[in-house]
């Protein structure tokens, strides 16, 4: 995939270094972004202005066919012979330093052994401070702007299938029952996990939170699954051929809700709507985090704008970007910054109390030139029978 990294090669002019160097395998998102290459191992990826790879013979043909590497190196054309991590440091400087390059940036995140390793060589190292590849990904081209559509197209089969689940179990006993047993969080799950291997997506672990459960934002949910209670269900697959995410949340409530929660449900739904309002290129997330706690406030429901050390209410910021991790920038918090076109954000809020359990409302935004567009086609209701 083609990548736009002006933004990198003007902060390896304003820092006065040479390159920028990642030692990590696929698992942290910059060095996926920087390669474009899937390596479960650790690799090098070096970019000078052009992008350069250091890989295991076991990964060589591949990251030539398939990272956009200009070039790609093997620990074999340094005549390593498994010596060990001297060894290995050596060909490190010696793979940097053949190109000319003599200082690197690295992310804080870097393996402090490499980066010492290096400055024993003679590679002068300075730590990236300002995570500028983090600042690149929040951007996303249309070709990302895809990839997270299909993500969030498999998200929302499997939020059906999770939905229709509970509108056929029946309350009995005040717990939910289906095919003659008890309806659990993992069971629904279970339905969500299949769904997404169908559509090319899956997770590690997603929320299936009832009652009580759902007054812990990140609860994941367990056991048996209540009449009358509010289930919240927030996934957020991750695309297995392009590593994009989704992300979505619905509250949903088998058998009769109490009032009180009706009216939390409606109420969460006018703080995502004014949210909304305010997102456009310029708008900051502090601007966007404000409009949904106004809403709460003006209905007279605490929010942590209002009183840091509320332990119910709406407790949590109203959103994040989405890319190649589910949590990115930007950030729609007290401290947000401007929105920009081709960012990817939820919006999120939410209200919590022990006493009521949970109701959050999750849409996933592209902020467009003249606004934004919601990728998020799923409808929004609280009963499902």
């Amino acid at each position: 995939m083609a990548r736009d990294l002006t933004r990198l090669d003007r902060f390896l002019t304003d820092e006065s270094v040479d390159a920028y160097l990642i030692d990590a395998s696929q698992e942290e998102s910059d060095q996926l972004y920087l390669s474009d290459f899937t390596g479960p191992d650790p690799f090098l990826t070096l970019y000078d202005g052009q992008t350069h790879l250091l890989v295991s013979g076991l990964e060589y043909g591949r990251a030539q066919t398939d990272s956009r590497a200009e070039t790609v190196d093997r620990y074999a054309d340094y005549d390593y012979d498994y010596g060990g991590s001297e060894q290995k440091h050596d060909i490190h400087a010696e793979f940097i330093q053949s190109r000319g390059v003599n200082s690197v940036a690295m992310p804080r995140r870097a393996p402090v052994g490499t980066a010492d390793a290096l400055r024993e060589r003679g590679v002068e190292v300075i730590v990236d401070e300002s995570e500028i590849i983090g600042d690149i990904r929040e951007v996303k081209t249309d070709v990302e702007v895809a990839n997270v559509e299909a993500a969030q197209r498999a998200n929302e089969a499997a939020m059906a299938a999770a939905e229709d689940l509970l509108s056929r179990a029946n309350v009995e006993g005040g717990q939910l029952h289906y095919d003659g047993e008890t309806l659990t969080s993992e069971r629904v799950k279970q339905e969500i996990e299949f769904t997404l291997l169908e559509h090319g997506c899956a997770l590690d672990e997603t929320i299936v939170a009832c009652g009580s459960q759902a007054a812990d934002p990140h609860d994941r949910g367990s056991g048996p699954l209540a009449g009358g209670e509010p289930i919240i269900i927030d996934i957020f697959p991750r695309d297995k051929t392009s590593k994009y995410h989704a992300d979505m949340t619905r509250t949903f409530v088998a058998g009769d809700p109490e009032e009180r929660l009706q009216n939390w449900h409606t109420l969460t739904q006018t703080a995502l709507d004014n949210a909304l309002t305010q997102v456009e290129p310029g708008t900051t997330g502090k601007e966007v985090h404000a409009a949904a706690c106004d809403v709460y406030e003006n209905a007279g429901v605490p929010t942590l704008r209002e009183d840091p050390e509320t332990e119910t209410g709406f407790i949590h910021s109203t959103g994040h970007g989405v890319g190649l991790d589910v949590h990115e920038g930007p950030s729609l918090s007290p401290r947000g910054g401007p929105l920009e076109s081709g960012h990817i954000i939820t919006v999120e809020p939410g209200l919590y109390d022990p006493a009521v359990g949970g109701v959050r409302i999750e849409d996933i935004i592209l902020v467009t030139d003249d606004g934004y567009r919601n990728l998020t086609d799923y409808p929004v209701k609280l009963s499902v029978s």
